[in-house]
């Protein structure tokens, strides 16, 4: 089950990214994010966790709700 939860992750990411212009070629996620890590300090809080992480450019805000676009290099914010 964790697995997927973090395969959902990784898709929530890259389709946020690609919903800003970022193509999946431009980047290896892994080189900015431990998907896995992350999966598992976002699941596993008791309380609101937000991480914020930033790939190519794009300000990302990741919950346990989700991942929401903070800054898509234009300086304003888009819900995913």
């Amino acid at each position: 089950m964790a697995q997927s939860s973090t395969q959902t992750l990784t898709v929530e990411i890259i389709e946020a990214l690609e919903s800003c212009g970022v193509d999946r070629d431009q980047y290896q996620l892994h080189d900015y994010i431990d998907v896995e890590a992350l999966e598992q300090l976002v699941a596993g809080s008791s309380g609101a966790v937000e991480v914020r992480v930033t790939v190519e450019g794009i300000q990302l805000a990741v919950t346990g709700d989700g991942v929401e676009i903070v800054d898509s290099q234009g300086g304003h914010a888009e819900d995913q």
